[in-house]
């Protein structure tokens, strides 16, 4: 499928919200998640000792989400020939910053909920702790929709008893 001409605006920024996505997934998944926690770790201690200004800045490129998503958008813009608004040059760089600031509200919006799901769980578990009986994460969280509480209460009861035996 080629991308839509300028012509069509509103398929256009359906592509803009769509193709965000995965360049927002795939600058996430390199700069915070633990598969690529020890070439993360080695970038950053390059970009911190590294003896010259470029090599240091080349390194940090692949501990920030947001230099990183330049990278990744500039991928996703060669595979897919993505232009926005124009059908030449222009459009490529109006569609580059576009994506990169769509992909960029991604990211933080993803981080703003994982603060928060870990926020919710560590205050059950402090509540839990203070009352001596499990509490109950509230349904809002993903944790508690990808595992009931009830299940995870069964659980870590059914745990306690074959530890103690």
């Amino acid at each position: 499928m080629a991308p839509p001409p300028s012509t069509q605006w509103l398929l256009q920024i359906v592509w803009l919200l769509l193709l965000a996505i995965p360049i927002a997934c795939v600058a996430w998944t390199v700069t915070h998640e633990e598969v690529f926690r020890e070439p993360r770790e080695y970038c950053a201690e390059r970009s911190r000792n590294a003896r010259s200004l470029p090599a240091r800045k080349f390194f940090y490129l692949f501990t920030c989400e947001y230099c990183f998503s330049h990278y990744v958008t500039a991928f996703f813009l060669i595979l897919t020939r993505y232009r926005l608004l124009l059908d030449d040059w222009r459009g490529y760089l109006i569609a580059f910053f576009a994506l990169v600031a769509i992909a960029n509200v991604y990211m933080s919006s993803f981080g703003r909920l994982r603060q928060e799901v870990k926020s919710e769980k560590l205050e059950a578990e402090k509540k839990e702790k203070e009352l001596g009986e499990p509490a109950v994460v509230p349904a809002t969280s993903l944790a508690a929709a990808a595992r009931p509480a009830e299940g995870a209460v069964r659980e870590r009861r059914e745990l306690a008893r074959t530890s103690k035996d």
